[in-house]
């Protein structure tokens, strides 16, 4: 049976909420694989809107098993308040739905000080744009050796032990930045109390998931944010703190590489990015803040205005090749339509150099202007289009352009947050 991984392909805020809750339908698995609860997916199924951080995007889905794998970086406290208000809204989530890796690195209280604390401290055109909710830090202390794991809360010893050693690096770092010392006791206080509600969830999912696919059944790999904000192939150093790439999925649950036999890239049909780093596309003028408008760019989590910017083909090239992409999801169709002409990066100015590619160096990115190309846009809505048979003639070759550009075959198309309104070009579960 296949597997299927799904990847934001531009700076996240994509759209992958409303696809993967569509393929999950699909899959008997859905898994998430990395970053932590700063990710915001929306799912609007029936009317009624559902908003997941921490939580995979199938929990809404019965009979699906949801897994948290040992690549995110997860805050127990959240999980567990974010469980309860998707509970309020009706999802049963537990033990039989809900599964989380033994090896799941913990997000503290200390990792969100320090992440504000850096950000307030950094000036201006070095801040980052972090959400503040502690991913960064974790992660450091994952690669430092220094991590809570979900497995530690099972044995109180083990437990101090591993505070005890975080503590030995934060506490110098906290001091340099101001910061009063952790109270070692009542952080050791809060995990104790808080480990009943984790551990009901925890197992081996590197074993269970292997058995699973053995057994035949289908896996969907959830990532979160966009491969432009990969730790090593994104806009760095104004990235997140994992690898977002497909490549991440096997990694991040403990599965073999060979188990992925599809990768979707979701793509907006123009861009967007929140926070910090360059953007060559960028638009500054009425169409920025039409796009911006029609596409209620606000971030989930944040809330904070996403800048906007047309379709930039250089770069969804880019990660559609470090993701090795089968099929793209292309959404927000519906957002342009009514504009006159339409523009489509195809190419960078650097210098008077052309370039077809986004340059490593930070830079040599700020400095890049794009090369636009224009095509005629359309009057008539797409809005809620669920065949090409409702698409006018301007938004096909729009659709057909952006594969080519891209090289990357459309799979699927949305035209609304309703996971309906969806066109399917291939079933990217198709054995």
């Amino acid at each position: 049976m296949a597997n299927v991984v799904v990847v934001g392909a531009q700076w996240g805020d994509e759209g992958k909420g409303k696809i993967v809750d569509w393929l999950s339908e699909r899959a008997d698995i859905i898994a998430r694989f990395q970053g932590g609860h700063n990710a915001g997916h929306t799912l609007v199924i029936d009317g009624k809107v559902y908003k997941l951080n921490a939580l995979p995007s199938g929990v809404v889905r019965g009979g699906k098993l949801s897994v948290i794998g040992n690549g995110v970086v997860l805050d127990p406290w959240h999980l567990v308040t974010e469980i309860e208000t998707i509970r309020g809204q009706g999802v049963d989530i537990s033990a039989d739905t809900l599964m989380i890796a033994e090896n799941t690195p913990l997000i503290l209280p200390i990792h969100g000080e320090l992440d504000r604390a850096r950000e307030e401290a950094a000036s201006k055109g070095t801040k980052i744009g972090t959400t503040g909710r502690g991913i960064g830090p974790a992660y450091e202390d994952k690669v430092g050796r220094r991590s809570v794991r979900v497995a530690d809360l099972a044995d109180p010893a083990t437990l101090e032990a591993r505070v005890d050693r975080a503590l030995q690096h934060h506490d110098p770092l906290r001091k340099g930045l101001g910061i009063a010392p952790v109270d070692r006791d009542a952080l050791l206080q809060q995990l104790k109390d808080i480990a009943p509600d984790i551990l009901q969830f925890a197992a081996p999912v590197w074993k269970v998931l292997n058995e699973e696919r053995r057994a035949g059944k289908r896996i969907l790999f959830e990532g979160a944010q966009g491969a432009l904000l990969d730790i090593d192939f994104g806009t760095y150093p104004f990235v997140t703190s994992s690898n977002v790439i497909a490549g991440q999925a096997a990694t991040g649950v403990g599965i073999g590489p060979g188990s992925i036999n599809y990768v979707l890239g979701i793509v907006k049909a123009y861009t967007t990015r929140v926070g910090e780093g360059p953007f060559p596309a960028e638009l500054q003028d009425a169409d920025g803040q039409r796009l911006g408008e029609r596409g209620r760019e606000f971030g989930t989590v944040t809330g904070r205005q996403r800048r906007c910017g047309w379709f930039d083909a250089v770069l969804v090239r880019q990660t559609c090749a470090t993701s090795g992409m089968n099929g793209i999801a292309l959404t927000k169709l519906d957002v342009l339509d009514g504009f006159e002409t339409l523009k489509i990066c195809v190419g960078y100015d650097l210098d008077g150099m052309r370039l077809d590619h986004l340059p490593t160096a930070a830079d040599h990115q700020a400095r890049c202007t794009p090369i636009y190309e224009e095509m005629p846009g359309w009057s008539e809505s797409t809005e809620g289009a669920r065949s090409w048979a409702d698409l006018p003639a301007n938004a096909i070759k729009y659709v057909r352009r952006v594969e080519e550009l891209i090289d990357c075959p459309v799979a699927l198309l949305s035209t609304s947050p309703e996971r309906e309104d969806t066109i399917l070009v291939t079933d990217p579960f198709a054995d």
